[in-house]
C-alpha cells in the first residue's frame, strides 16, 4: 500500500466509524447512509485509491476540473459514480451530463430546462437530479428558498430526462448545524407528499455530519476529513 493510500485508508476509517456512530444513536442502519467523498483540488490518483478502499461515491464541483478528472478515472477502467455537488451554470450542463449521475444542484426553473434538455441530447438514461434548498433563504449561496421549492420540483418532475431523487442543502455558517437540519428534513418531508419518490437528503460535511445524519441525511459529502488538507491543483 502506498503512503497516500495509507493515509486516506486512515482517515477513511475514522469517518466511516462517525458515520456508524451517528446511525447508531439515530436508530439508523449504517447502509442507510452513502459517503461521498469529495475530491475537489485532488488528483484522479485519489479517485483511484478511494475505490480501491470501497467507496464508489465521488463529489467534484467545478466541471472544469471533473469533467478532465472523470474522463482519466473512465480510462482507469474504474466504476464510480460522480455526483456534481457544486454551484452549477447552465453554460456547463452539455459537460456534466455526460459524466454525472447525480447532480445535487438545482436551484432554479431555467436551470432544470436547460439540465433537462442537455441529458435529452447527451445521455442514454435519466439523470438524477437534487433540488438545492437555501435554508436561510440567502439564494446568494445558491439553494432556492423553501417557499418557491414547490416551482423547482415540478420543473424537474415536468422533463422525462430528469428524475427527481430529492433534495440538497448546505447549513449556514451562521446557524446551528441541529437546526439548519431539522429546517431542511421538516422541508423534505412536505416534498415527499407530493413527490414520494423524493426521498434523497443531501446534508452534512466533514464537520456536521452526525447532525446531518440525526435529522435524515441519506448522503454525506466527505472532502478533508477523508482527504486532508492539500494545495489546490494548477
Amino acid at each position: 500500500m502506498t503512503e497516500r493510500r495509507a493515509e486516506i485508508a486512515k482517515n477513511l476509517h475514522l469517518v466511516r466509524e462517525r458515520l456508524a456512530a451517528a446511525c447508531a444513536a439515530a436508530g439508523r442502519p449504517a447502509a442507510d447512509v452513502t459517503l461521498i467523498a469529495v475530491t475537489k483540488t485532488y488528483p484522479a490518483s485519489d479517485v483511484a485509491h478511494l475505490a480501491a478502499l470501497g467507496v464508489a461515491d465521488i463529489g467534484e464541483n467545478r466541471d472544469q476540473e471533473a469533467a478532465p478528472k472523470a474522463a482519466a478515472v473512465a480510462e482507469l477502467g474504474l466504476d464510480v459514480r460522480w455526483h456534481f455537488v457544486g454551484r452549477l451554470q447552465r453554460n456547463k450542463c452539455r459537460s456534466v451530463v455526460r459524466y454525472a449521475d447525480m447532480v445535487h444542484s438545482v436551484d432554479g426553473v431555467r436551470l432544470a430546462e436547460t439540465l433537462g434538455r442537455a441529458a435529452a441530447e447527451g445521455r442514454a438514461r435519466p439523470l438524477d437530479v437534487l433540488v438545492q434548498v437555501s435554508i436561510d433563504g440567502d439564494a446568494s449561496r445558491g439553494g432556492v428558498p423553501a417557499d418557491s421549492l414547490e416551482r423547482v420540483a415540478e420543473a424537474v418532475a415536468a422533463v422525462p430526462s430528469l428524475r427527481l431523487r430529492g433534495l440538497m442543502a448546505v447549513a449556514p455558517l451562521d446557524w446551528r448545524p441541529e437546526a439548519a437540519f431539522d429546517a431542511l428534513a421538516r422541508t423534505a418531508e412536505r416534498l415527499r407528499i407530493g413527490y414520494p419518490t423524493a426521498d434523497v437528503l443531501s446534508a452534512g460535511m466533514s464537520a456536521d455530519l452526525e447532525a446531518a445524519v440525526a435529522f435524515g441525511a441519506t448522503h454525506v459529502r466527505i472532502g478533508s476529513a477523508v482527504l486532508g488538507n492539500r494545495l489546490p491543483l494548477e
